[in-house]
């Protein structure tokens, strides 16, 4: 089989899965922009920077050139890329796959595919709790049962992005599992004893103290002093516990100032690449993830159960009924509910989930999981086409 994918930039969640294919399939990658570190600090990091992993090799890939008047992936027309249909033809695709569809990049690639008569499939994390105004919402009523519809398959990454696709009302029969994931071995060989010690060394933590992390871009919708207030709730009815901020954003003199005046032990690690996050998710007892519904995911919470730590997250955020509503790694709290977060960060810390339980839960949203479910729609798209082409 030969998969095109389509995709806006480099992402480093996306490579693992990207080289795992690349061993099964005939892959090539389009990228639709190269994101240079201004467009990082843009995207809400708040500080210019290239990852310090590798995140395009063991796959066959190439730049698309980007005719945007302003190229940028913050809006649908900063990633233009028309070339990818002439490419399409020439490359004797089986099947193309998007990842996502919000750049107007996206929109060529499935017309040209339709055009050629290649298989579609698209993967996203769209969800229906995301914040959206109503005259948005009626126009996806009416308009995205069509549209969607255009996708030969469809792969849905978790329980809110399945629910998604059913609202929609698009079939059944065409919708496959392909999980959000993290490279899991990656982050859990670098999550050791010794990376532990030394952070919290560093930091200036009891080595039996409880620390809590919260890791992100500090944007309001991350909702980070939701975890502040919360602590210093925790103060009065157990040991107080140390709040630990990795991420870099507009919000970050805020939070020192609600730590202050909450008295809340609050040390601010900033930007921090992905080689060091294996060591701060070691340092860390407990993850919590207090985002509204803009948070289509949240992938540091697959990221901390690679590192066996427990998650609490927001019944809001993307991935609460996939990788915490049951109990096994981790806590739904009600988003913006303060006293309902401290019960669940009290409520983990006496009742610490098991081991083997996080780790199950984090190889149920594994790599392999991901690429099974992209060969399985693949299969499924090419048959598809097949059939009602004739």
């Amino acid at each position: 089989m030969r998969l095109a994918v389509i995709a806006s930039h480099p992402v480093q969640y996306y490579a693992p899965l990207f080289r795992a294919l690349a061993r099964r399939i005939d892959l090539k990658v389009f990228f639709a922009h190269y994101a240079t570190p201004a467009d990082q600090a843009k995207a809400g990091f708040g500080v210019g920077f290239d990852w310090d992993i590798d995140l395009l090799a063991d796959y066959e890939h190439w730049f698309l050139r980007n005719v945007a008047r302003e190229p940028g992936l913050d809006h649908f027309g900063g990633c233009d890329t028309p070339e990818f249909a002439s490419l399409l033809a020439q490359g004797r695709f089986d099947a193309v796959l998007l990842m996502g569809w919000h750049l107007k990049s996206s929109v060529q690639a499935l017309l040209a595919a339709k055009r050629l008569g290649i298989p579609v499939m698209a993967r996203g994390d769209s969800h229906l709790q995301t914040p959206r105004r109503l005259l948005k919402k009626l126009v996806k009523v009416f308009a995205y049962p069509p549209f969607l519809r255009l996708f030969d398959a469809a792969l849905y990454v978790g329980e809110q992005s399945r629910a998604y696709w059913q609202h929609y009302r698009y079939p059944s029969e065409r919708l496959f599992f392909s999980p959000h994931c993290v490279e899991a071995e990656w982050f859990a060989t670098r999550a050791t004893s010794d990376a532990r010690a030394d952070l919290r060394a560093r930091l200036g933590l009891n080595p039996k103290s409880t620390a809590v992390l919260f890791a992100g871009k500090l944007l309001p919708f991350k909702r980070p002093l939701d975890l502040i207030a919360a602590a210093s709730r925790l103060k009065s009815r157990r040991s107080p516990v140390d709040v630990v901020v990795v991420g870099s954003g507009p919000m970050q003199s805020e939070i020192i100032g609600a730590a202050a005046n909450a008295d809340v032990s609050c040390h601010m690690l900033g930007f921090r690449n992905q080689s060091e996050m294996p060591g701060v998710y070691s340092a860390a007892d407990i993850l919590v993830l207090p985002s509204d519904g803009r948070e289509t995911w949240g992938l540091v919470a697959n990221e901390a159960l690679a590192c066996a730590r427990p998650i609490v997250v927001s019944d809001a955020v993307g991935c609460a009924l996939d990788l915490a509503s049951d109990g096994s790694a981790g806590r739904v709290f009600a988003l913006g509910d303060i006293e309902a977060l401290a019960a669940a960060i009290s409520d983990i810390l006496d009742h610490p989930p098991q081991a083997d339980a996080i780790a199950a839960k984090s190889a149920a949203y594994s790599i392999d999981a991901a690429v099974e479910g992209v060969l399985h729609a693949a299969a499924f798209a090419i048959s598809y086409r097949h059939r009602t082409a004739i």
